[in-house]
């Protein structure tokens, strides 16, 4: 108990390090529309995904922010069902680029192979859904989102220090609850190594930053290849559920998000482990 309580406690420690500054960094960068001055930058992933010029700001806001920044960009453009949901399996993928690959970080893993891996596979992924999604001029049931606005900057701050601790508190809550359920599990199974599933597990239903306590805790018992194969496919295929649900209200259809983020998980994964093989053996 005592050190399944130390090992919660290291974990939890080192997201909030991760999550709280990096968060706020993400409100400064919205506060002072930063992002904006930007956002053409992006407008030819627009074009490749059969999206308006306008969603490059969402585009842009999603990859460096949060999938909710994104939302509040998106949502008063009046998008079809069909582009909400190439919107959603991209930025399901390439989302929250600052904190989630400062987890990867953790791992062991390089932030230009995770960059390179979350950008690429988000346009190759939301590249092939448009040639099954099918175009339609039916419009989003919701309207718009209302963003936040601030009076000044000492509000923003104050206001995004709550938020960061809100997500912290909720982080380690899960990390302690999952570690202790962890070691519990090790416990009844001393002979076998449960560590990779159980990692899988987190990262798919939890999301990168909601699982990094585990991730994090459980890439210590595992080998290089076996974090390279999480890193990869979780990359691609991670929270499945809570993630494509934010889009589903604004008409994306959720069985397809999920179907086609899964079906690439495991292309780009075997691909990737390929590499690998071939690397150890010259």
């Amino acid at each position: 108990m005592k050190n399944t309580f130390q090992n919660a406690l290291k974990s939890s420690w080192l997201i909030i390090k991760l999550v709280i500054p990096i968060y706020i960094l993400a409100d400064l960068l919205l506060y002072y529309n930063l992002l904006s001055k930007v956002s053409f930058i992006f407008e030819p992933i627009t074009s490749l995904l059969h999206l308006p010029p306008e969603a490059a700001l969402a585009i842009v806001s999603g990859m460096f922010l949060n999938l909710y920044a994104a939302i509040s960009f998106a949502a008063p453009l009046g998008l079809s069902p069909n582009e909400w949901t190439i919107l959603a399996i991209f930025l399901g993928v390439c989302h929250s680029l600052l904190v989630e690959n400062a987890i990867m970080k953790k791992l062991g893993i390089s932030n230009k192979f995770s960059y390179i891996l979350r950008v690429g596979g988000g346009l190759i992924v939301a590249y092939s859904s448009t040639f099954i999604i099918s175009n339609s001029d039916a419009k989003s049931i919701v309207s718009k989102v209302a963003k936040q606005e601030f009076d000044s900057i000492y509000e923003l701050l104050l206001n995004s220090l709550s938020n960061a601790t809100i997500l912290a508190l909720k982080i380690i809550a899960i990390i302690t609850v999952l570690i202790f359920i962890m070691d519990f599990i090790k416990s009844k199974l001393k002979h076998k190594n449960v560590s990779f599933g159980f990692a899988m597990g987190a990262g798919l239903f939890l999301g990168i930053t909601y699982g990094a306590g585990i991730l994090i805790n459980e890439a210590k018992s595992m080998s290089k290849k076996e974090i390279l194969i999480i890193v990869t496919f979780l990359s691609i295929a991670h929270s499945i559920i809570e993630d494509p649900l934010l889009f589903v209200i604004y008409g994306a259809d959720f069985t397809t998000i999920v179907a086609i983020r899964l079906l690439w998980a495991i292309i780009i994964a075997l691909i990737v482990v390929k590499f690998y093989k071939i690397k150890e053996t010259n």
